[in-house]
């Protein structure tokens, strides 16, 4: 239990359920190690009750620089993965520096303490923080950061100190200093920096009795962080800035750089509450908003909001609407797929009597079972998430998620080709047996490659998830074009596929009255359209047009109507309109003691 432990231990993080204690190698539980590490900090500095301060030689753990500073800890630290674990632990190790040994925070220990902050903060790893177990860690982590930063000394009435994801700045202040501002510039992504500007106004530093310390400290990410660890996240759209002033100074000016610059992207001033842990907009108030950046006037009060940042409008890229289209869609497409299924398990004998049927039947049917397992894993995937929180679990339900809908679109593709290969080569034969082995090799071998690669390619780095959703990565390690190019070409591919069977269509009305031969042709045309389209996949090509325009509710409506009614869709089109299934349904179904002549095969 780690009362045994006399030396001061550090954190080896080489997993995430021990700590090894340097100098006797003796293993124990992280969380008790985590608190031994502070403990045996703040008896270096302070001494056992009744006891002087303890000093331990040069050759320990616990010399003199680790007693100034505790630098002793950040190698092992920041040569640890940032995984889910580790980052929990961290939190936990900052928390209970910032409660034992705030007392005289020097310049060495804020500059520990941010480099041990940093590595948790990086934009690389912000997705892993979507499985610590805790959804308060960006939260604790916060209050921290604030509380440890608040009690910097200040050496010659100023400091300095920044990191690349956690800047702390502080300057000495007395009612006849002019306007008092903190300028920051920070980096948010590999692309580029975004900036903040904290200002105490004139008129506000004239009501300080004497002289006193401003601190400011500027997180670029914490928000994104903060946004993973919740079930329905705010989005915020700037860095996080928090500042630690007299108790006389309430109100601040504030500058916050957009992230998102779009024209249409509307922002609004919040502040941290720190007791309810929630951001609130009632100390704030949004003075400008314009295309790149917000100005907000905001209330500092010393126990309840410290931290400000700016939230991107609640309409933007959520709405109710897609919410409930997409569980209704799916609950029904789920249904529907299941009686398509029932459906041809009960015809199968008779569909499937010459070989041009049984190939697409059996197309019809793969296709059905694909989508129905990626609607099933799609719910799956959102309710580990959602509840469980665990990294494998995720890991494998996008593993499977991407491998189903793959091949989904591969058997598209093969339903696609049959199509042309009915088409077009009309005394070509192909044997069921090549064409077994052909439809699985491209319907669910070709999927399987290309979802181990991902995995395999992407997860060592733990860049195979995206944050917020268990699904594959965009921003970091572009996971997801292993889905998106595939789905595209093989779209692509079906639509040259209708294109031709509208040639054909066309082609064969000649012969026919001028008038008659138009009409016949249109509808022909349209119904092949109409047949074809979901069955293909062609209703996917509409995600082009949220592409184009990500802030058209009506694009995003029509893209979540046909794709997450895709399971009725393949059911009305590929087995209740055809009349021979009707029929044949009909005949074994409502009516199976009498009989009927099949000379429609």
């Amino acid at each position: 239990n780690g009362a045994i432990c006399t030396q001061p231990c550090s954190p080896s993080f080489h997993g995430e359920t021990s700590f090894v204690c340097e100098d006797r190698k003796w293993q124990m539980l992280s969380d008790a190690c985590a608190n031994l590490d502070v403990q045996s900090l703040f008896q270096q500095e302070h001494g056992k009750p009744g006891e002087g301060a303890k000093h331990f030689s040069a050759g320990d753990r616990g010399n003199s620089s680790c007693q100034a500073d505790f630098s002793c800890i950040i190698p092992d630290i920041l040569s640890s993965p940032a995984i889910p674990g580790n980052i929990a632990d961290i939190v936990d190790l900052l928390y209970n520096i910032s409660l034992h040994l705030s007392k005289n925070v020097t310049r060495g220990k804020m500059q520990s303490y941010s480099r041990i902050a940093n590595h948790i903060l990086n934009s690389s790893i912000i997705s892993n923080w979507a499985f610590v177990k805790d959804r308060n860690a960006g939260s604790v982590l916060l209050d921290s950061v604030n509380l440890f930063a608040g009690k910097l000394l200040l050496k010659n009435g100023s400091e300095s100190i920044q990191e690349p994801f956690i800047a702390t700045k502080g300057y000495s202040i007395h009612k006849n200093t002019s306007e008092m501002s903190f300028d920051f510039s920070m980096e948010f992504t590999d692309t580029g920096n975004i900036t903040g500007h904290v200002v105490i106004p004139e008129e506000e530093l004239l009501k300080l009795p004497r002289t006193s310390k401003a601190i400011s400290i500027a997180l670029p990410t914490l928000g994104a962080i903060m946004e993973t660890s919740w079930l329905d996240p705010m989005l915020v759209n700037g860095m996080v800035l928090s500042v630690s002033l007299p108790e006389e100074l309430r109100h601040i000016w504030l500058t916050f750089e957009k992230m998102n610059k779009l024209e249409h992207v509307k922002a609004q001033c919040v502040g941290w509450h720190s007791a309810e842990r929630r951001w609130d907009n009632r100390p704030c108030k949004t003075q400008l908003d314009s295309i790149g950046s917000v100005v907000c006037v905001c209330s500092h009060q010393l126990r309840t909001y410290k931290s400000f940042s700016i939230l991107m409008s609640p309409a933007m890229l959520r709405s109710a609407v897609l919410d409930y289209i997409t569980r209704v869609g799916l609950g029904f497409s789920i249904f529907s797929l299941v009686l398509c299924l029932v459906i041809e398990a009960v015809v199968w004998h008779h569909v499937t009597k010459t070989e041009i049927t049984f190939m697409r039947h059996f197309c019809l049917v793969n296709i059905a079972v694909s989508l129905l397992i990626a609607d099933v894993l799609f719910i799956l995937a959102a309710i580990v998430h959602n509840t469980t929180l665990n990294y494998q679990l995720c890991v494998a339900a996008t593993f499977f998620l991407h491998f189903f809908y793959l091949a989904l679109f591969f058997w598209m593709l093969t339903l696609g080709l049959l199509i042309l290969y009915g088409l077009l080569f009309i005394f070509f034969k192909i044997t069921r047996s090549v064409f077994l082995a052909a439809a699985f090799s491209v319907g669910y071998g070709l999927p399987l490659v290309i979802s181990i690669l991902t995995v395999a390619i992407t997860e060592p780095t733990y860049g195979y998830l995206r944050s917020g959703a268990c699904w594959l990565n965009w921003y970091e390690t572009k996971a997801l074009l292993a889905f998106i190019v595939p789905a595209l070409s093989i779209i692509v591919v079906n639509l040259v596929v209708v294109v031709v069977v509208v040639v054909k269509t066309g082609r064969s009305s000649v012969g026919e009255g001028c008038k008659s031969r138009d009409l016949n042709s249109m509808i022909r045309i349209s119904k092949n359209v109409a047949l074809l389209t979901p069955l293909l996949g062609l209703t996917w090509g509409f995600g082009l047009a949220t592409i184009v325009n990500s802030h058209s509710l009506a694009f995003h409506v029509t893209f979540a109507l046909l794709n997450a009614f895709q399971g009725f869709f393949i059911l009305l089109f590929g087995t209740l309109l055809d009349r021979k299934v009707l029929i044949l349904v009909y005949m074994n179904i409502l009516q199976p003691e009498k009989e009927f002549p099949l000379i429609f095969f």
